[in-house]
């Protein structure tokens, strides 16, 4: 392979490396494993929920290795008035995942924010996980 063209290839598979504690091996986005994961927030608490997401969990997932795909709120509807906050979190394998999310729960940060955020009352009423594999004919999907 020519320079030129190592250097931009190592230069597009940078941003799937992921940051952790402890050094990972990259992410390949075909053979990752994709969590989609819904919240069910508890009545009222919605912008309280995305405002932990946005000032606080992002940056402490990051942390921990995991790679966190993209979010969204979904629009309001006649069984969720609110509408729920859906996200995709992406990892090497189920076990990376497993291990990622035990760091993460037990993380001093994450459980003062955790803590602070739930003084009125919880603002998560649930949440559901599905796990996932990108298919052979899925358009490219670039991580950070």
């Amino acid at each position: 392979m020519r320079p030129a063209l190592i250097a931009l290839t190592l230069a597009l598979l940078a941003p799937l490396a992921l940051t952790a504690a402890a050094p990972k091996a990259s992410l390949d986005p075909h053979t990752a494993l994709y969590e989609l994961r819904t919240y069910y927030p508890a009545p009222g608490k919605l912008a309280a929920l995305n405002t932990r997401f946005r000032e606080h969990t992002l940056g402490i997932f990051k942390r921990h290795g995991m790679t966190n795909v993209a979010y969204w709120n979904e629009l309001p509807s006649a069984d969720y008035p609110e509408g729920r906050v859906v996200y995709v979190l992406a990892y090497p394998d189920r076990a990376a995942r497993d291990a990622d999310w035990k760091a993460f729960g037990a993380d001093p940060e994450w459980q003062k924010v955790a803590a602070a955020s739930e003084a009125n009352g919880k603002i998560v009423a649930k949440v559901d996980s599905v796990f996932m594999t990108m298919t052979d004919y899925s358009p490219p999907l670039r991580l950070k």
